[in-house]
């Protein structure tokens, strides 16, 4: 009997020792939430949820938080509320995404400073003179797992986050992969290496093959709705689609110090009813501004795309700031659509939230030209909207360079290449087109989102189903 008791003891330390060995982390993970203020609280209650089963539950978000609501961008001090949420939900860690960087620097380090989670870039080094406490990496202990997690962002054809390139002045921007790389040495000390990545799901597939050390990366940037994650050359990836439709909750299984199993689940948030209460509490007092629900105009049928929505904004432009033609950088233009009804000041700042100033330049016809290819080139291969005109432009599919480029007049007729035209556009789109032009434009002191919201209180009513004002073509063997 004595022997048999020694027996089952032993047998049930072994027991214990393997249930020591084999471990789960638990993330949810967030990306490209834009201010989605009205979701926080059903996010409040899914972390809640998670974190009541799994105590050391890791919450992280994969960068641009802000910039797509008014009650967060436009308020006193700007983005806090997105941070004070955050907070009360209980994030960790959050990367910078590009649109970060609309704060401005001094912006950014007091947000940064308001945070109670932390800001991890690897690729972005600020100067002293910002005190803006970015860290590289930062490890985290899950229940008696070690969690390395390492941020980084996004580089555009500038070489610096797409953002006003005025904000990002004086911030030093490394090659990402090079920055990650240099992290490699997290590996020997952590159980789990997670990384934070607002690069967007192409470049994340692209460098999971020079980051086999990496366990899983929490993606965003690229808004690409993934059903869970999925594996890339022995990497895991996961993100969303943006303003907080979903969020992802991974499970990394660790046995023997080594990663053997990644899972993860999509959460539906917006299709949420439950709400954490002081979450919900939160946004409503930050919801107090009756001053956004002004109607500033009816809309008589509904805006169905980007391109509807851009040429509007570029009418506002030429007719508000009396100019002969004008345009609109395509990525800066916020939402897709529009029903019928009130289109109201909240309805503008969600569509134009970057507060950039609308800029005047008198440009030929030739120089016009040139800097609506430098602003294609330069945000991400799309075409701006125009007013006054229309463009017929015609690409190279092997490299998405524009061959061809004719702009036509209201009558149907070709710009003079060598007339002077007066021309508006926002501040961004002037600083992301560095032509050889002679005038590089001037700001009227007017921020963009005022022109719009002038407009449709001066129109009244808008309606611009069918509006399309840009064709593109394919090169051929012809052409």
């Amino acid at each position: 009997m004595k022997k048999m008791v020694l027996l089952a003891l032993a047998a049930m330390m072994t027991l214990g020792v393997s249930a020591q060995e084999r471990r789960e982390l638990h993330i949810l993970s967030t990306n490209d939430m834009h201010a989605a203020i009205e979701c926080m609280p059903r996010l409040g209650f899914v972390a809640d949820s998670l974190r009541a089963l799994y105590p050391d539950l890791l919450i992280l978000s994969a960068g641009d938080n802000r910039s797509g609501e008014p009650l967060n961008d436009m308020y006193e001090i700007t983005a806090y509320p997105m941070v004070a949420l955050m907070n009360l939900i209980g994030f960790k860690a959050t990367t910078l995404g590009n649109h970060e960087f609309d704060s401005g620097q001094e912006g950014l380090a007091k947000l940064i400073d308001m945070s109670a989670f932390s800001t991890l870039c690897a690729n972005v080094h600020p100067a002293e003179k910002w005190n803006m406490h970015v860290k590289p990496y930062q490890i985290y202990d899950c229940g008696g797992l070690i969690v390395g997690v390492i941020g980084a962002v996004a580089l555009g054809k500038l070489g610096i986050p797409e953002s006003h390139p005025a904000k990002c002045t004086d911030i030093e921007f490394t090659e990402p992969l090079k920055a990650i790389q240099e992290l490699r040495w997290l590996r020997e000390k952590c159980d789990v290496i997670v990384l934070l990545s607002h690069l967007g799901y192409s470049l994340d597939v692209e460098f999971s093959k020079q980051l086999p050390w990496v366990d899983i990366i929490v993606g965003g940037h690229s808004h690409t709705q993934l059903k869970g994650g999925e594996v890339h050359n022995g990497v895991f990836i996961t993100q969303n689609t943006n303003r907080l439709k979903r969020a992802t909750h991974s499970t990394i299984i660790v046995e023997d110090g080594k990663v053997v199993k990644r899972m993860a689940e999509n959460i539906e948030i917006r299709g949420q009813k439950n709400e954490n209460k002081a979450v919900a509490a939160l946004v409503r007092h930050f919801s107090e501004n009756p001053a956004f629900k002004r109607v500033l105009a009816q809309v008589d049928t509904p805006f169905e795309n980007y391109e509807e929505l851009g040429c509007m904004m570029c009418d506002a432009y030429m007719i508000e700031g009396q100019c002969d033609l004008s345009f609109q950088n395509a990525g800066g233009v916020r939402y897709e659509t529009h029903d019928v009804g009130g289109f109201t000041v909240s309805d503008v700042l969600r569509l134009d939230p970057f507060q950039n100033e609308a800029v005047e330049m008198k440009l030929t016809g030739k120089e016009l030209a040139d800097v609506l290819v430098m602003c294609y080139n330069n945000d991400g291969h799309q075409f701006p909207y125009v007013a006054g005109m229309t463009a017929e432009y015609t690409i190279d599919p092997a490299n998405k360079e524009i061959k061809k480029l004719v702009l036509l007049d209201k009558d149907g007729k070709k710009l003079n290449p060598k007339k002077t035209y007066k021309v508006m556009t926002n501040s961004y789109s002037a600083a992301i087109t560095p032509t050889n032009r002679k005038d590089a434009g001037a700001g009227i002191g007017k921020i963009t989102a005022q022109l719009i919201m002038d407009y449709l209180e001066h129109q009244g009513h808008v309606s611009y189903q069918g509006v399309k004002r840009l064709t593109q073509k394919s090169l051929t063997n012809n052409q």
